[in-house]
């Protein structure tokens, strides 16, 4: 089930006594996404609903999942509540019973006996931010109807969603500004809602927020973005660097938009050396791009734009896998500058004396 669908039931409906919140596919995207905003929202109506006012230290729990063992789990979820019907266990980072095996001596197995024969008087909610379809722990949970899909909403439910968030804070937005939040925010929940936050803040008593109070008041966070990748490569942080190619990613920026984004980069970059004359049009760029400049160099600037054309010549020409192709491109960019072999020092020939 998905997630809209289980915040609908919540205090209407009997909820399963096990709920797995896992990823989901977009209509959109193929690959399974995860958006943990849907997921708490969810857990938190589940707790103020089934957890009575005053009662969260005798009936609600939480654990983690790389720190608590899962016999101290499910004692918790087999002890019958005190003062309430259910009691609710919330377990996170359950994406570690992705590594476990599911035979009979695995520490996991007595869990995946109580998913297939839960406690009606315990609501057991795991999070998986990520998960392995293949693993008996997911099949298990799919077996028992417990999962709980959480992927990212596609463009009209964001729209939609901004729009809500926009009502809740007593505020009307026209769709332009809905746009405008989209395309700075990005589609992860978290950012578009401290955007909305900040318009919202920005604007004060006025009743209606437009697309140009979105540009005064909201960074453009795929931007922040790409300084933050201009910055990983020039200081040789790979990780860094391949973290913040797949924000980008994730803001919904196709590989052709990130080739080209990279491109400008090194073109400016290649302004901005002392060893050209040329420079920049803006001083804020030239501030940006200079210590990826320095790291280059003029003859690595040169190389990396080959690089560049080879890279986009396999996406535009092959089978390749697009993401993977930039992935190699920002790594190869990242790669540290080889250390300088210390200079030889001269032979002596040395004459012996004549006798």
């Amino acid at each position: 089930m998905q997630v809209r669908e289980l915040m609908d039931k919540i205090g209407k409906d009997a909820l399963p006594p096990v709920l797995l919140f896992c990823p989901g596919a977009t209509p959109y995207k193929k690959d399974l996404t995860w958006e943990p905003v849907l997921a708490d929202r969810a857990v938190a109506k589940i707790v103020k609903t089934h957890v009575p006012e005053g009662l969260n230290d005798l009936v609600y729990s939480v654990f983690y999942a790389d720190e608590t063992p899962v016999a101290d789990i499910l004692l918790e979820a087999t002890t019958l509540p005190f003062l309430a019907e259910r009691r609710v266990i919330l377990v996170r980072n359950t994406e570690r019973y992705n590594m476990m095996s599911g035979e009979k001596k695995s520490p996991l197995a007595p869990l995946l006996d109580y998913i297939n024969n839960p406690c009606e008087t315990s609501l057991l909610m795991l999070i998986a931010p990520q998960i392995d379809k293949r693993k008996k722990f997911y099949k298990a949970c799919e077996k028992a109807g417990a999962l709980v899909e959480c992927p990212q909403l596609d463009n009209r439910e964001l729209s939609a969603w901004v729009r809500q968030e926009a009502e809740k804070r007593g505020k009307k937005i026209d769709e332009d500004a809905i746009r405008e939040i989209i395309r700075r925010a990005g589609n992860h929940l978290s950012d578009c809602f401290n955007a909305i936050n900040l318009v919202a803040t920005y604007v004060g008593e006025t009743s209606t927020i437009r697309e140009p109070d979105v540009v005064m008041a909201c960074a453009d966070v795929a931007e922040e973005s790409v300084w933050a990748l201009t910055d990983a490569i020039a200081t040789s942080d790979t990780k860094k660097a391949l973290y913040t190619l797949r924000q980008l990613i994730d803001f919904g920026k196709n590989p052709n938009e990130i080739m080209g984004t990279i491109n400008w980069l090194l073109e400016n970059a290649y302004q901005a050396s002392s060893e050209t004359s040329l420079s920049p049009k803006s001083s804020f760029i030239a501030k940006k791009v200079k210590p990826l400049a320095d790291k280059l160099g003029l003859v690595k600037l040169k190389a990396a734009f080959a690089l560049c054309t080879d890279t986009h010549f396999l996406m535009r020409s092959t089978g390749v896998d697009e993401n993977l192709a930039l992935e190699m491109l920002v790594i190869k960019l990242a790669a540290p500058r080889p250390a300088k072999r210390p200079a030889r020092s001269a032979k002596v020939q040395v004459i012996p004396p004549r006798r």
